[in-house]
Formats: C-alpha cells, sequence, structure tokens
C-alpha cells in the first residue's frame, strides 16, 4: 500500500510538467560555458511549482554554471559578488532567486534590478515577465525615457518587483513615489558600469532609501577596483562567484583590422559581400559617426538602422523589436 502511494504521488508530482506549453528545443551549438555544469536540476532547489513553470516553458531545461552557483546562495540570502560572462545565463542566476522570495500577498515592493541602459532594463522585465508568468508577481520597468506621471500611476497600483536605471530610481525614491522602506533584496547587473563615477553617488544614494536587513547581489563581466570599495563599504560577507577565465565565451572567435579611416565603409562592404551575415550590429563612437554610418550602408544597398541616445525612446524600442524579429 505505501508503494503504491509513493508511486501516485510522484505521479501526481510530475504530471503537471505534461501540461506545460513547452517552446521548440534549441538545438543550436553550446559552448562549455553553458554545458560545463555539476548536474543539478532545477527541482533540486524546491522553488515554486509556478516558478518552474515559469522556467521550462521559457525553453531553460536545466541550469547554467553561473546558476548552478548563484541560485542556491541567493536563496540562502547571502550577499553576491558574481562575475560571469554574457551568454551564459546571468540574468536568470539572479532572477529565478529573486522572483522565489517574492511574497504576491504583500502589496509592496521587494526587489529592485538595477541596470545601466534602457535596452537592458525592458531586456531584463521582459524575462522576469516570462519566469514569473504563473506567479503573480507584478513587474515594473521605468527608465528615463518613460514619462513620471505614468510610473507614479503605475505605483500607485501593487508592484513588487522594479527594474530600472539609477536616475529615473532615485527621482522616484526621492519624491516619496517608490517606497523601498520593505525592499529587502537590491540587484545590480553590469555592475562595472553601475559603479562608474557618474553612476557611484547615485547608487550610494538609492542605498540609504533602503532597510539595513537587506541583500545586495552584484553581476559583471569585469569587476574594477571601484567594485572593492563598494563591496567593502555596503556589502556584508559577500559570497563571491568567479567564472571569468577570459571574457568572451568560448567558441567565439574575435578578429580586429587596422584601416585607415577614409576605408572603413569599404572594408565592411567586403565584410558583408565575403561572408554570410543574416544579422550584425555595428558600434560607433558618437551619435554623429552612427546616423552617417547607417546612411552609407543604406545607400550599399543594405537594409540598415541605426539607435542611439538621443532618439525618443519609443523609436529605439521599434529599431530593437524589430531587429530580435529579423
Amino acid at each position: 500500500m505505501a508503494a503504491n502511494q509513493q508511486q501516485q504521488l510522484a505521479h501526481d508530482n510530475d504530471s503537471w510538467k505534461k501540461q506545460l506549453n513547452l517552446p521548440t528545443k534549441d538545438t543550436r551549438p553550446q559552448t562549455e560555458d553553458v554545458t560545463a555544469t555539476k548536474g543539478n536540476e532545477f527541482e533540486d532547489y524546491f522553488l515554486k511549482r509556478e516558478l518552474l513553470m515559469g522556467i521550462f516553458e521559457a525553453g531553460f531545461e536545466r541550469p547554467s554554471p553561473i546558476q548552478e552557483e548563484s541560485i542556491p546562495i541567493a536563496l540562502a540570502g547571502r550577499d553576491i559578488l558574481a562575475r560571469a560572462k554574457n551568454g551564459t545565463g546571468k540574468t536568470a542566476a539572479f532572477l529565478i532567486p529573486t522572483l522565489e522570495k517574492v511574497n504576491v500577498k504583500k502589496n509592496t515592493v521587494q526587489a529592485l534590478l538595477l541596470v545601466p541602459t534602457r535596452e537592458l532594463a525592458l531586456q531584463t522585465a521582459q524575462v522576469c515577465k516570462t519566469l514569473g508568468k504563473h506567479m503573480g508577481v507584478q513587474v515594473m520597468v521605468t527608465t528615463g525615457g518613460t514619462t513620471l506621471k505614468d510610473d507614479i500611476m503605475r505605483l500607485a497600483e501593487t508592484v513588487h518587483i522594479i527594474v530600472g536605471t539609477p536616475g529615473r530610481i532615485l527621482d522616484l525614491a526621492g519624491k516619496g513615489v517608490a517606497n523601498f522602506s520593505e525592499c529587502s533584496t537590491f540587484v545590480m547587473d553590469e555592475a562595472d558600469k553601475l559603479l562608474s563615477p557618474e553612476f557611484t553617488p547615485i547608487v550610494e544614494q538609492l542605498l540609504t532609501y533602503f532597510p539595513k536587513e537587506r541583500q545586495v547581489m552584484l553581476y559583471s563581466a569585469t569587476f574594477p577596483m571601484i567594485v572593492k570599495t563598494f563591496k567593502d563599504k555596503h556589502m556584508v560577507k559577500p559570497y563571491e562567484i568567479n567564472l571569468m577565465d577570459e571574457l568572451t565565451l568560448r567558441g567565439v572567435t574575435q578578429y580586429y583590422a587596422f584601416v585607415e579611416e577614409r576605408q572603413k565603409v569599404h572594408c565592411l562592404n567586403t565584410l558583408f559581400s565575403k561572408l554570410q551575415i543574416n544579422q550584425s550590429i555595428i558600434f560607433c563612437n558618437s551619435t554623429n559617426r552612427v546616423e552617417l554610418l547607417a546612411k552609407k550602408i543604406t545607400e550599399l544597398g543594405y537594409s540598415c538602422f541605426y539607435s542611439h541616445a538621443k532618439m525618443l525612446q519609443s523609436h529605439r524600442n521599434r529599431v530593437f523589436h524589430d531587429f530580435r524579429n529579423g
């Protein structure tokens, strides 16, 4: 009888998986940055079933190395200082424990995810909503490109997690619109940029609105000396994770070419014509160069759009949306 009960219990525990709306399996080759795991499963962390549903429906199968290192420590409430490459599941490494700890019955802001750019804020918020879609978690994104009035109206309703950029978050806190007095989770993604001379004073002032008993988690690919200063001042015995033996993903080869200014467009045209490139992103060091180069590439017969900080946020969103959709 006991054996039959155990079998029935195991069946009940697994039956929910059969009802998941799983995406098409990703068959693209993966590098060791993602595959060199300890063999853990997401179920090993005793996460809420609703969160597990969101994780699996988002296409995650097993935790990546940074997720294996980060999730159990974050769930234990420790401060974390983590170095990991982009493209290794770093975002989910802090989103999963953050979502797990949210109490949806409380109508308070319980976590702040701080990022340096509007685009990263939108991307992070979308991943957060996707992972937490079965939990009833209310996620809000706010950046310098959104209207303050909309943020005030949104914060009049229930918000559990806020994703945003430093200046706007400090503005909301300073005006008393965003209340962080019960916000126990403070996450900084791309912490090296957030602790640059431009942002450090804002971040430190923002922390004064948080309770003393809080969890601070920093994630980045690089950690300059300013991070140590911040760690010593604002973190309590942080657990340090370092999965960085090199900056780029294994399997990614980088090339550089020395060309004169007048040869750059010709060089790009040669690369486009010789290589099979479906999509590419070109970075420039000024907004003027961005627009000028986009114009020249378009004249060569390629579909080219540009995005920079002086554009309306709605236009930038449209460019990234169209790019993601091919």
